[in-house]
């Protein structure tokens, strides 16, 4: 069973703590990981666990939770819930852990009531590090939902949305009110699933792809042969003709495919 909200210490806004206490929203978001027998999952920052015993309910191969508040982290070690599989609890920041070491040859699949604060950072280490990712699950704030799924043209369309289209199919499931949570947020929250590409589709150069977002969002407003002149040079044209890209387009009417070929084509102009 959860343990008790009540019985802990006040969530902590510097964890950006927000519990659940829906049970059938608890079920709901637990059962679009679609766990299996030969699952292995991970849990982030599952404060009383809201998700916690109905994910062990569904008997996964083996089931680690990453709790970063001291308090929520021992009250895990201390109530375990019964039977297999043992439940890993991890003391650690979600920020630090080594996504990379969720590689092929295993079923991963990450869940968690991401904080607000970290929502974003979090995401884009794991859906692009953890190569052997089957499915992800996460409540975030709906506002990074939509953005998340946004397509080219649009204010919404950003770096989040081309970085995390680029690695995974992500999909907007539903929306969670402000109501079933301890403190209440002041915004709505929102489920979304992730299904990774397969790895061969990412033929393109990650830190390329990823220097190349910062730097053109951060302008979004402007032309792309503006924001990328003084690296390209006279070179220029044919790196935009490579690509497909107009240098008369900004950076939200650009595809993922074509912020991909674009990075790859230029990454020998990149910065180091």
């Amino acid at each position: 069973m959860t343990l008790d909200i009540h019985s802990g210490p006040r969530a902590k806004k510097s964890l950006g703590q927000n519990f659940l206490h829906d049970k059938n929203i608890a079920n709901r978001i637990v059962d679009e990981l679609d766990i299996g027998p030969c699952d292995k999952v991970i849990e982030i920052g599952p404060g009383p666990g809201a998700l916690t015993h109905l994910i062990h309910a569904r008997k996964p191969a083996w089931f680690a939770i990453l709790e970063k508040d001291f308090h929520w982290a021992t009250e895990h070690r201390r109530n375990p819930p019964a039977g297999a599989p043992d439940m890993q609890v991890v003391l650690t920041d979600a920020l630090l852990f080594p996504w990379e070491n969720l590689a092929p040859g295993q079923r991963w699949k990450v869940i968690g009531n991401l904080p607000y604060n970290v929502a974003s950072p979090l995401m884009w280490d794991i859906l692009s590090r953890a190569t052997g990712l089957v499915r992800a699950v996460f409540m975030i704030q709906k506002e990074v939902a939509d953005r998340i799924v946004a397509t080219p043209h649009g204010k919404q369309y950003g770096a989040l949305s081309v970085w995390l289209q680029s690695f995974c199919v992500p999909k907007r499931l539903f929306i969670v009110p402000p109501s079933v949570f301890k403190p209440r947020p002041k915004v709505d929250s929102a489920v979304v699933r992730f299904t990774p590409l397969p790895l061969e589709e990412r033929d393109f150069d990650a830190a390329a792809l990823s220097w190349l977002l910062k730097a053109c969002f951060q302008q979004r407003r402007k032309q792309i042969q503006t924001i990328l002149k003084g690296y390209l040079g006279k070179d220029m044209e044919s790196v935009f003709a490579e690509a497909n890209v107009q240098s008369t387009a900004r950076p939200e009417n650009l595809t993922p495919k074509q912020f991909q070929i674009l990075a790859t084509t230029m990454k020998n102009w990149i910065p180091a």
